[in-house]
């Protein structure tokens, strides 16, 4: 597996833990929400680390199936590891979603703290305590940051198998030069 397979991958699982672990923060009462990860900041993150992914992975030209036979190839531990990650962002966004929620951050204007309200009857913007905005931060930060660690996992896991096929491509290239 070549190194910039590795350092790519690496980078992907280790935001994919940066953005679980600051979900499970954001369950813990005593945590303050504004120290935590928000989601524009996650989205800018992510993206250009998927997009590198998407783009090595088209490059090995490999259908579905000769991608989990790659991922199938890897060491027990790492699948073992990404299999969780993934399953645990998962879970995390489906059970932050789950909750009722009917504010939107909106942002902090000259001290004052609003919220957009999305109640059928009771549309826009509102004021609220500094209190209830970290409260509506804290939710979304449960039901967003998850979706970013799922699906980083499913990055590494892009790059870790495309090393894995690009490999096999090279092995049998040396056998068939032979």
């Amino acid at each position: 597996m070549g190194w910039s397979f590795k350092v790519h991958g690496g980078i992907a699982l280790a935001l994919s833990v940066l953005f679980l672990l600051s979900a499970v923060l954001a369950w813990m009462p005593w945590s303050s929400p504004s120290a935590g990860m928000t989601w524009p900041l996650a989205a800018g993150l992510s993206l250009p680390v998927a997009l590198a992914a998407v783009g090595r992975v088209l490059l090995t030209r490999a259908d579905k199936k000769t991608l989990w036979l790659a991922f199938r190839c890897l060491p027990g531990r790492l699948q073992a590891v990404l299999g969780v990650l993934a399953v645990a962002g998962v879970l995390m966004a489906v059970i932050g979603a789950s909750q009722e929620n009917n504010l939107q951050m909106d942002g902090v204007e000259d001290g004052r703290y609003y919220v957009y309200d999305t109640t059928p009857l009771h549309r826009g913007r509102v004021e609220v305590a500094s209190s209830a905005y970290a409260d509506v931060m804290r939710r979304e930060q449960r039901s967003l940051l998850p979706v970013f660690g799922a699906v980083l996992a499913g990055v590494a896991y892009a790059m870790f198998t495309a090393a894995e096929v690009r490999q096999a491509d090279a092995r049998s290239k040396r056998t068939h030069a032979a």
